[in-house]
């Protein structure tokens, strides 16, 4: 007879968290319900219901979530290609690869389609919040270039694959722009980023 583990309330929304992000990545934002992820980890609708109150409730925890682990993940990027240990194209890789791989943009998407607008917002704050930890905040040098960026980055995911090979370009085509405008927006700021091994 196997005992379950029971969780304290933060960690019982992780695991649903890491759940739905599962998801996510797998089969896409139509597969993020309540009920699939209460499946996936064993739990019951009820239970989910009370963590996160409605499949909106949960849609905005997921946003949320993806914002802060993935912000993080940048920051340490570009933390580190301050101490010469990183490049700017790792930081353009993770952003992009964060609406792609992981599922950012289509869960934005889907979010939008369906009236949800304000469960982006947490994804739209950590990303200001990011910008301003890791320029000067106060004069917003670095604002428009990563506004630029995640802007490419989304589009880049929704339908990049399919325009770069309309117009007969490689498949990495916006992630070379963006790197170019990452690091020129960078000097233009007083910021360097080591060169590229590639």
């Amino acid at each position: 007879m196997s005992i379950r583990k029971r969780l304290t309330q933060e960690e019982s929304r992780t695991v649903a968290l890491e759940a739905a992000r599962a998801l996510l990545i797998e089969l896409g934002p139509q597969a993020v319900t309540l009920k699939a992820v209460a499946a996936r980890i064993g739990r019951t609708h009820a239970n989910l219901l009370h963590h996160f109150g409605s499949a909106a409730g949960l849609q905005k925890a997921l946003a949320e979530h993806l914002a802060v682990t993935i912000c993080a993940t940048i920051e340490e990027a570009v933390l580190a290609s301050r101490a010469g240990e990183g490049t700017a194209r790792e930081v353009v890789d993770l952003t992009f690869d964060a609406f792609d791989k992981e599922g950012g943009g289509a869960l934005a998407t889907w979010m939008l389609m369906n009236g949800n607008e304000d469960a982006l917002d947490p994804l739209v704050d950590a990303v200001h919040d990011l910008v301003d930890d890791l320029a000067d905040h106060d004069s917003g040098k670095m604002h428009d270039v990563t506004h630029a960026l995640c802007l490419m980055a989304l589009g880049d995911a929704l339908m990049g694959g399919a325009l770069a090979h309309s117009l007969g370009l490689p498949r990495t085509s916006a992630r070379d722009t963006a790197e170019r405008m990452l690091i020129q927006g960078a000097a233009q700021a007083g910021l360097t980023f080591p060169a590229s091994e590639d």
